[in-house]
């Protein structure tokens, strides 16, 4: 049986690229996003996989870069379920704010201590631990039974959602979890043993 999970972070988005909290709002791609979400296709098709159900969220961005990964895999109407239980960390207060702006007007610290730590939220916002307690239930009760039943499935969502979720698959800590970076567009080959441990993990990058 194969148990094979793909994760994938969605390409370079236009907030990403001017430098903004982006949270659950809705940018799409951009031209570069867009290349990073065939090539991690095409990286996907040399393998030789196919898959059975993908996963997304609510947000453009995810669902973009999945139906360009799904158009290069050769499964454009593949059955796709989309869900805010993957969206995006909220950012709250700091979402749609220039990165640099919002440390002139808290400071760097305070910033800092909002982005990378674990469970601190930034004002009206979700911290990575309040992110996680929405993945968790879903990838527990959605995702993992049809990976566990052999099904091959694809999930395209976002950096602090799929922290949240790689978190819990590979059994780390807090502090262990938001030092981990996760690029965008690039591919996560997960294959998974019979107690839903990992067998397996391929990072498809250059």
């Amino acid at each position: 049986m194969d148990r094979l999970l793909v994760l994938v972070r969605h390409g370079q988005s236009d907030w990403n690229l001017k430098n903004l909290f982006t949270g659950w709002r809705d940018p799409d791609l951009t031209p570069k996003g867009i290349e990073e979400a065939r090539t991690a296709g095409r990286r996907l098709k040399a393998l030789g996989l196919s898959f059975d159900i993908a996963f997304t969220s609510a947000l453009t961005r995810a669902q973009h870069t999945l139906s360009l990964i799904l158009d290069e895999v050769g499964q454009p109407g593949l059955e796709t379920i989309r869900d805010q239980a993957l969206n995006e960390r909220d950012y709250g207060d700091l979402s749609g704010l220039n990165k640099d702006d919002a440390r002139a007007r808290w400071g760097e610290e305070q910033v800092h201590v909002w982005r990378r730590s674990y469970d601190v939220p930034p004002p009206g916002g979700e911290s990575l631990k309040d992110t996680g307690a929405r993945v968790w239930p879903y990838y527990i009760h959605d995702i993992l039974p049809r990976v566990m039943r052999g099904e091959r499935v694809v999930v395209a969502a976002h950096g602090n959602s799929l922290r949240a979720l790689i978190m819990a698959m590979e059994g780390l800590s807090g502090d262990e979890i938001v030092k981990r970076e996760l690029d965008t567009g690039v591919p996560i080959v997960y294959r998974l043993a019979a107690d839903t441990t990992i067998a397996e993990k391929n990072v498809l990058k250059d």
